[in-house]
């Protein structure tokens, strides 16, 4: 473990809390907040996100007075401080003396301020300016007692990527450390075809909305340097931190939509991992959908416990249609963190905001104030957290499943010019991860290159890109034993976005014992016939190489030819899938394979509905049982055990009513 996020827990158990923004509120507001805050079991609150011109008015002037005030009370207040770097958003006067550090559209229009996060990040002027404040935020607070953790900037990539001059110049020198040579991209870039062919990397520009088609190679790479100039903004922010405070742990928030910067490239370099969370109480199958975002988190160091850095104890702003969430939701999507490994359950924001782009986005403190039913319960949250400080620093025990994701990949499937734009990647993840969920089995998430030997299944959602090491890891996995799900459109490309010869999926083909004819995707909202259920989105003409077929198409062009198959090789078996399953009969072709595997539930016999997962400490397991369901449901359990939230005897049975959580300790 961390030694400085040790100290952390240590002080903080579940930390507990959200983004407090004094500057908007008068000083009796302020004072009010303290006594809220110990009322609602407040332990951490992120301060100073977005408080530049706050804290530096006018070029080199800086007024850390109110900000003094406000940390002072936090201390006196029992309360410790995440507190940021504050480089989110530039000041007017910043962007009015330096118009060329804002954001520049592919279309060429330039992102006017009046947002947040409108800088370009190769902009030397920005980040010369994000460093000199981040040393004198971490010079004047260094020793404060209310400072417990870094926040640097905030939600990196959560903005349009820039494609201004300035990034044209940095993307270049990328370019040329990543090729060598203009002769290297050329040939990665396959730039013979529409006579592309470049001949110095001076000609190179960003992928700036060219007509029809943007080369896919160039955008690929332009979403690699993206998330490497924005890593680059956080460690010159993070050296500073680092520099002054070398004991103080130092992290940033992960944006909700999980694609913007390649995680596994960034998770070295904090010190735990921060991530924001908005699950749709519109959305039937929200709970499932952010569990694998969860799983990402948990997965991303290891299984080290995570901070959930955002979420809303009701409805957001952003949304076309922004929904409350239901009572008990919001406790029960918050112990569903703490389930899947997060040591924070911390909200945007403390108190609503009077005026702003999201005065609407609710608050633990909403317009109605205290005698709200929400600040009741988001108080009554606050309590039982506080309650379980033991619970803090439990890792997640490594789950028996490992699902792949590469971000590359990622951004190369959703490229332009493909076979259908139908084929995204979270939709496939959601799809294979829901079968897994539903069953109450625990999944972690790894690296495409990963060592996967200590998984008995390993499931592949999609894999467009595919790097040799990639191709050799999974096909060694399953040659020494172990079995693993591919879904279609693997295996396609190399990691220049170049086909792999040699008949479709070329790096799989003798591990799957097969060979795709032709891509047959469906018709926008159109299913085809299976022998056991529908598939959709996709279907694909798949000749047997020494792989049987374990189901069929039964209409469609594709009627009687193979949809799923099964292929042994070596020691272990691989699963093919030229379709998606609707869910039914893909959760009876996971419980199928999973079962064989020798994967079980984290508890057995769990009703539909309800979820289970694990944490350990040195004093043994926490299982944290949650309902999801609509109706109450009966829960067995393998032996004894104690409902630490109830304070019930130990018990081999458990009622929970919908939305209940119970946290459970062996008898």
């Amino acid at each position: 473990m961390n030694d400085r996020m040790d100290a952390l827990r240590e002080r903080v158990g579940i930390a507990y809390g959200g983004d407090y923004n004094p500057e908007q509120w008068p000083d009796e507001v302020q004072e009010e907040d303290l006594r809220l805050m110990k009322e609602a079991g407040v332990s951490l609150v992120s301060v100073g996100i977005f408080s530049w011109a706050s804290v530096e008015p006018r070029p080199g002037e800086y007024d850390f007075d109110w900000l003094d005030r406000v940390m002072d009370r936090l201390a006196g207040g029992g309360v410790a401080a995440c507190l940021a770097t504050m480089t989110a958003s530039p000041p007017p006067w910043l962007t009015t003396r330096h118009p060329e550090m804002l954001t520049v559209r592919a279309d060429g229009s330039t992102i006017s301020p009046g947002g947040r996060q409108h800088y370009c990040p190769s902009s030397p002027v920005y980040r010369s300016h994000a460093v000199r404040l981040a040393e004198q935020v971490a010079t004047r607070y260094a020793d404060h007692p209310a400072l417990a953790i870094w926040h640097v900037n905030n939600e990196y990539g959560n903005v349009i990527p820039c494609h201004c001059d300035v990034s044209a110049s940095a993307f270049r020198r990328w370019l040329a450390d990543r090729y060598g040579s203009v002769e290297g991209l050329n040939d990665a870039w396959s730039t013979r075809f529409w006579a592309q062919g470049y001949s110095s990397f001076e000609e190179v520009l960003p992928p700036r909305s060219p007509a029809p088609f943007a080369n896919p190679a160039h955008a690929l790479d332009y979403a690699r340097f993206t998330s490497d100039e924005l890593l680059a903004c956080y460690l010159a922010e993070k050296e500073v931190l680092r520099r002054v405070t070398s004991d103080v742990p130092v992290t940033t928030n992960f944006p909700p939509s999980l694609r913007p910067v390649d995680q596994w490239t960034w998770a070295p370099h904090v010190d735990v991992i921060g991530y924001d969370a908005y699950p749709d109480p519109l959305d039937a199958d929200a709970a499932q959908k952010v569990a694998f975002s969860y799983d990402v988190m948990r997965s991303l160091r290891g299984g080290q416990p995570w901070l959930l850095m955002e979420q809303a104890p009701g409805g957001v702003n952003w949304r076309p249609r922004n929904a409350a969430k239901p009572r008990g939701a919001m406790r029960l999507w918050s112990w569903q963190a703490v389930a899947h490994g997060a040591d924070a359950v911390m909200f945007f924001q403390w108190r609503q905001s009077r005026g702003g782009a999201e005065k609407f986005h609710s608050a633990m403190v909403p317009h109605g104030g205290p005698s709200t039913r929400l600040f009741g319960e988001v108080s009554a949250l606050g309590r039982e957290l506080g309650a379980v400080r033991d619970l803090a620093g439990a890792e997640s025990p490594r789950a028996d499943v490992a699902m792949v994701l590469d971000w590359p990949s990622w951004w190369a499937l959703e490229g332009p010019a493909h076979p259908s734009t139908d084929v995204r990647f979270l939709d496939a993840a959601w799809s294979c991860h829901r079968p897994l969920f539903d069953a109450g089995v625990a999944c972690d998430v790894v690296r495409a290159d990963a060592d996967l030997s200590a998984y008995r299944l390993v499931v592949v959602p999609n894999l467009y890109l595919t790097s040799d090491e990639a191709a050799r890891a999974l096909t060694r996995y399953v040659e020494e034993g172990g079995t693993l799900v591919m879904s279609f459109f693997s295996g396609i490309v190399d990691p220049y976005d170049r086909v792999h010869l040699g008949g479709y999926p070329a790096p799989f083909r003798a591990m799957l014992g097969l060979t795709v004819e032709e891509f047959h995707p469906l018709a926008e909202d159109a299913s085809v016939g299976l022998t056991d259920g529908s598939g959709t989105v996709w279907s694909e003409e798949v000749r047997l190489e020494g792989a049987e077929a374990v189901a069929h198409f039964t209409t469609g062009p594709l009627a009687g030819e193979p949809a799923v198959t099964r292929h042994r090789f070596g020691r272990g078996e691989a699963w093919y899938l030229a379709t998606r399953p609707d869910p039914a009969a893909m959760r009876g072709l996971f419980d199928r394979v999973r079962e064989a595997a020798g994967v079980a539930p984290v508890l057995p016999g769990l009703p539909d509905g309800v979820q289970a997962r694990a944490r350990e400490t040195e004093e043994g397991r926490w299982y944290i049982v949650l309902n999801h369901g609509a109706t109450a449901a009966d829960v067995p359990l393998p032996a004894p055990m104690r409902d630490v939230l109830a304070g019930a005897e130990p018990t081999a049975s458990l009622r929970l009513e919908p939305n209940g959580v119970a946290l459970l300790r062996p008898g």
